[in-house]
């Protein structure tokens, strides 16, 4: 009998192009002249979260697949994550404002861009073709996984997304959260001083 989260669960494919897509995002908002807080905050949040993709990867897609197929885009995957990694390592030791933090950032931008080119066009569909039942249950495995991982890094996670948020978006999301409250308080006022009135 499967478990409700693997019955309720995306495919281990789509987590992985959601990953993908988190990361390209991400890609798109840095800017050269931006400040330096939203600039260490959007590489934060991008190295985090391929540090987590990448180790998923491994642990249960690039497995899961081996069994039935053993190509060179699989060969080559580990080897591109370390160079991943290391690129990381320099962005994460390395000051906002050195010279080369945006160079270092760019080349990273690079090699993920090429690797998820690999993984969307080669990669993912051979898993939908080759092992399409088990898609679901690896899907599942490492939602559970992430939360694992994220759950260690929650704090570091935060303060990157906080970083990583323009002015004008936390001042909208400060709002939002105070307009929200204010309903909320004025809903459970309400009823209650209704209920005095008709006393």
């Amino acid at each position: 009998m499967t478990s409700l989260l693997t019955q309720l669960s995306p495919s281990i494919t789509n987590l992985i192009r959601l990953d993908h897509t988190h990361v390209l995002s991400a890609f798109h908002q840095y800017e050269v002249d931006s400040p330096a807080r939203l600039k260490k905050g959007l590489a934060d949040n991008v190295c985090l979260a391929l540090e987590i993709h990448t180790q998923l990867e491994e642990e249960l897609f690039y497995p899961a697949l081996r069994v039935v197929a053993d190509t060179e885009m699989l060969r080559k995957a580990a080897p591109e994550h370390d160079e991943m990694r290391g690129l990381i390592s320099r962005l994460r030791h390395m000051p906002v404002g050195d010279l080369s933090y945006d160079a270092t950032f760019f080349e990273l931008m690079r090699h993920v861009l090429h690797h998820v080119a690999d993984e969307e066009t080669m990669l993912l569909p051979a898993a939908e073709r080759l092992i399409p039942d088990r898609l679901p249950e690896l899907g599942a495995r490492m939602t559970r996984r992430r939360l694992e991982l994220a759950g260690r890094r929650a704090p570091e996670m935060a303060s990157s997304i906080a970083r990583s948020l323009n002015p004008g978006t936390l001042v909208a999301a400060g709002s939002a959260v105070l307009g929200a409250a204010m309903l909320l308080t004025r809903r459970r006022a309400l009823p209650r001083f209704t209920r005095k009135a008709r006393a």
